[in-house]
């Protein structure tokens, strides 16, 4: 093995050590890992996802113009995710959401 190539493992070990498995991806390798997900209630979006809902324990961030339904789709994202016993926090960056 040249050492090039050898220095190349080297790092690539040494990164999915600090960072985990599945960290690094090699192009044209087939992995098939199999991501916890909460559904959105939507299967239209849960198939563009591409992962069948929202991933867990993952930062969401939905954007868009406005009136586009991103307060609505994120309000639904979180009672799914306490319907399923789980937590999540809503950040009101436009503050849109009234309290009262």
């Amino acid at each position: 093995m040249s050492d090039r190539k050898a220095a190349l493992e080297m790092a690539l070990k040494q990164i999915e050590k600090q960072f985990g498995k599945g960290s690094i991806m090699r192009m044209g390798e087939q992995t098939e890992t199999k991501i916890s997900t909460v559904p959105s209630g939507s299967l239209a979006l849960d198939a563009a996802l591409g992962v069948g809902g929202y991933p867990r324990g993952r930062i969401i961030e939905i954007y868009g113009p406005e009136s586009s339904g991103k307060t609505t789709v994120a309000l639904h994202a979180i009672a799914e995710v306490q319907a399923a016993g789980g937590q999540a926090a809503f950040i009101d960056a436009e503050h849109g959401v009234s309290c009262f």
